[in-house]
């Protein structure tokens, strides 16, 4: 039924590549810290950089726990379902890293998303992860849904942000600099945009 990948090529990528939807899954080392569970989408946000390493964009949101946790200890669990075709799970477990947008390596990185405008969408961060254990399981109780298109709120909401604007709300957000369990999360004021 499962199987472990050395690492992603092949069937696998092509899988992962073609979803429109993923999920990571993050934890503090605190034992009663906050499980963080967050489904990504948008179209071209997300990018194989290499057999061992993908990467997606973390655009504006309510919260930042997905970069506090890393920031604390890097330990990330990425999640693709099959929702049409041959039922199939993928998990990548591996160590993440917040590249924020001051960042030297962040214009490269941002370079391997050509298929999105990020400077609709408010983004904070590009989102490094290198595998450490890439298993695939079989899905058959995962339901056949069907995918009509990515929802345009997120840009229409976010485009009208500049970076002054944009640092302003996250400011105003309880949990963007500092995480639910109170770890650092995302560097304000934010950093002015390469893009």
């Amino acid at each position: 039924m499962g199987k472990t990948y050395e690492r992603i090529d092949g069937r696998l990528r092509t899988f992962i590549e073609k979803q429109p939807l993923f999920f990571t899954a993050t934890a503090p080392l605190s034992g009663d810290g906050t499980v963080n569970l967050s489904p990504k989408g948008l179209k071209g946000s997300f990018a194989v950089l290499d057999e061992l390493t993908v990467a997606y964009l973390d655009f504006a949101g309510s919260s930042a726990e997905t970069i506090a946790h890393l920031r604390e200890n890097g330990r990330i669990t990425l999640m693709w379902c099959a929702f049409q075709g041959p039922p199939n799970i993928v998990r990548v477990h591996g160590r993440g890293e917040p590249v924020f947008r001051d960042d030297p390596r962040f214009p490269e990185l941002l370079a391997r998303f050509p298929d999105i405008d990020p400077s609709l969408h408010g983004l904070r961060a590009v989102i490094v992860v290198r595998a450490e254990l890439i298993r695939d399981s079989c899905g058959y109780a995962v339901p056949h849904m069907a995918y009509e298109e990515d929802r345009d709120l997120h840009g229409k909401r976010f485009a009208r942000e500049d970076d002054v604007s944009l640092s302003a709300y996250f400011e105003k957000k309880e949990h963007i600099a500092t995480s639910l369990d109170g770890l650092p999360g995302l560097p304000l004021p934010l950093p002015p945009s390469t893009v």
